[in-house]
């Protein structure tokens, strides 16, 4: 399968199927000596894993890194990291059924117009838990970022239609609300609203908020590698992501441009900075020094309990009711994803960038 892939110099590869033996990543390109283990990696898994509150699937998976080449003497060594996770509790069975028909919002009759069969077992290499290799080359790639001054943070920014409020949102609380929410306020209702629709049988989207603070600016290339159309692809690569913006996104498209456009001025220090950021942190595709904002939309879970219409592999009219562990909403997990993908574009760049200027070059190579 091609596609598996990302990244320029910090390369990410992708492997493995949801009810295979396991599911892991390669991460080619990262530098020698940092620092890095099981135990760090480990925190990052720990945010996607299943089973932990009542708005994920029930399958309980440890979902237990194995680090397999890359780390001596716990610093990476410059050559592949290779990271595994092996799956422990799939159900096989449970998708036997699905074999024969289309799930509605799934990638069954893609795969099969594509391949001309598929991995029914839970989706293969369109479930979500594909998204483990990329959780565990972000960990890599923000501990990497961090070691240079540059933080990747991902919250809930909305559920249903339910937003956080930016005058209450404190990002401290995101780790105490089950939807990763900063705003306590809104998780509440926002919960309120997941259980009547787990009750009707039925899911709910959300949109995913992602800011790069400390970010450089001069990162990015002009034409097709702007730094935003990059992360436009990487965290659309996402299963469940629908749509993503950057500053003030499509709310942008009913500005007018004296009030879109962000002035310059200088800091006390007499650097240049923007008084507002409605770009969201990318100018032409290149950094500009201020904040990166990111949002991804979130779908609804496609598997859901109630009746829905679809047809078989014959092509006949049928009626479904998907069985199985799912989970009632993507967005808290896939808050982890988001990040990850963000972190490993953006650590991606920066490497590249640092070929843009002869000065640079003759800086890194002079002894």
């Amino acid at each position: 399968m091609a596609g598996s892939t990302f990244g320029n110099i910090f390369k990410v590869t992708t492997w493995g199927e949801s009810h295979g033996r396991g599911v892991g990543v390669i991460v080619d390109g990262c530098p020698a000596g940092l620092e890095l283990d099981e135990k760090t990696v480990q925190q990052y898994l720990n945010r996607r894993k299943p089973g932990q509150t009542r708005y994920s699937t029930p399958r309980k998976e440890e979902d237990l890194v194995e680090i397999q080449s890359g780390i001596f003497e716990g610093k990476t060594t410059g050559t592949p990291i290779s990271m595994v996770v092996y799956n422990k509790t799939q159900r096989s069975s449970d998708y036997s059924e699905i074999a024969q028909y289309y799930r509605p919002g799934h990638a069954d009759y893609t795969f099969d117009q594509k391949y001309g069969f598929r991995d029914y077992r839970g989706g293969g290499r369109s479930s979500g838990r594909e998204t483990i290799g990329r959780v565990a080359a972000g960990a890599v790639a923000e501990e990497l970022l961090k070691s240079m001054g540059i933080t990747v943070q991902a919250y809930t920014r909305s559920i249903g239609g339910i937003a956080i409020d930016p005058g209450r949102a404190d990002l401290a609380d995101i780790m105490k609300s089950p939807l990763y929410m900063p705003d306590l306020e809104a998780s509440d209702r926002a919960e309120i609203l997941l259980e009547n629709k787990m009750n009707e049988q039925d899911s709910v989207g959300g949109i995913i908020e992602c800011m790069v603070k400390g970010m450089p600016a001069g990162v990015g290339e002009p034409v097709f590698e702007k730094l935003d159309a990059n992360l436009a692809k990487a965290v659309m690569s996402i299963g469940a992501v629908k749509g993503v913006e950057i500053g003030d996104g499509f709310a942008a498209a009913d500005s007018f441009g004296s009030q879109d456009n962000d002035g310059f001025r200088k800091d006390d220090t007499g650097n240049i900075i923007k008084s507002t950021n409605h770009a969201g942190g990318i100018l032409g595709g290149i950094s500009d020094g201020s904040d990166i904002i990111l949002r991804a939309a979130i779908k609804p879970t496609p598997s859901i309990a109630r009746t829905q219409k679809t047809v078989n592999r014959n092509g006949e009219e049928i009626e479904i009711s998907i069985k199985g562990r799912h989970d009632p909403i993507i967005v808290p997990r896939a808050v982890v994803v988001v990040e990850s993908m963000t972190a490993i574009c953006v650590l991606d760049m920066l490497l590249v960038a640092m070929t843009s200027r002869v000065e640079l070059i003759k800086k890194f190579w002079d002894r």
